[in-house]
């Protein structure tokens, strides 16, 4: 298990670090796990891309929270992403888990993926809300702690002879270590910065896309605060 302190630490340095290691799901269901092979860093009210730009709020305060808890919320309405808060409370700084590749699970992974083959497991989790449905991660996981061995999802380095024991160490992306970063995707302010972290030649890495903004039209009626893209407002 990865430690609290491996948390307390800016989200631009977590993000590459979080590269190899095993994020897993143990529902009614069954368990899912999936190695992080793509990741993204906002850095709360300095970042004008995070959800804690403009400060506390009911939706983001797991983001003002102690680090290594869990802060899930929905894009464009539709599907739900998962991110890991870092930095002491207080200082609400997160990492998005952008894509994964599914090592456990696959067969529960592809039902949930409303029928997606085994087989592609290139796809099963390849973007933010493909992990979060592949894992089955919804609201009901918000403000879980990945650090506690309790929990139902958790987060291990997935190195060394024993994955599950603590661990403050960065995990390792692969035999070659290599890592790429580029702009982050999706968002329409500070896109520019170069924290989005993926394994480099990762077949499961998720497709850049830039900003395109919303198609006008109609809103929907809805009771929810939902925010389009990734981590902006």
């Amino acid at each position: 298990m990865l430690t609290r302190e491996f948390f307390a630490r800016p989200a631009a340095e977590v993000a590459p670090d979080l590269l190899g290691c095993v994020l897993t799901h143990d529902s009614p269901a069954g368990r899912v796990a999936a190695v992080i092979v793509e990741t993204e860093a906002y850095a709360g009210q300095a970042d004008p891309a995070s959800h804690a730009f403009r400060g506390r709020t009911a939706r983001n305060a797991v983001m003002f929270g102690p680090p290594g808890h869990v802060y899930v919320y929905v894009s464009y309405g539709m599907h739900f992403c998962v991110n890991l808060v870092c930095q002491p409370a207080g200082d609400a700084s997160a990492v998005l888990l952008r894509a994964g590749r599914v090592i456990e699970g696959a067969a529960l992974a592809a039902e949930r993926r409303a029928g997606a083959r085994p087989a592609a497991g290139r796809d099963l989790a390849r973007g933010p809300g493909r992990l979060c449905q592949a894992l089955g991660i919804d609201a009901s996981l918000a403000g879980a702690d990945v650090c506690d061995r309790a929990s139902p999802l958790r987060v291990a380095s997935g190195t060394g002879p024993s994955p599950s024991a603590p661990s403050s160490r960065p995990c390792s992306p692969g035999p070659a270590g290599r890592i790429s970063t580029g702009p982050r995707v999706g968002v329409s302010r500070a896109e520019e910065v170069p924290w989005r972290f993926w394994i480099t030649g990762e077949p499961c890495v998720s497709p850049y896309r830039s900003y395109q903004g919303r198609r006008a039209g109609p809103k929907p009626v809805s009771g929810r605060d939902h925010a389009g893209g990734t981590m902006h407002q």
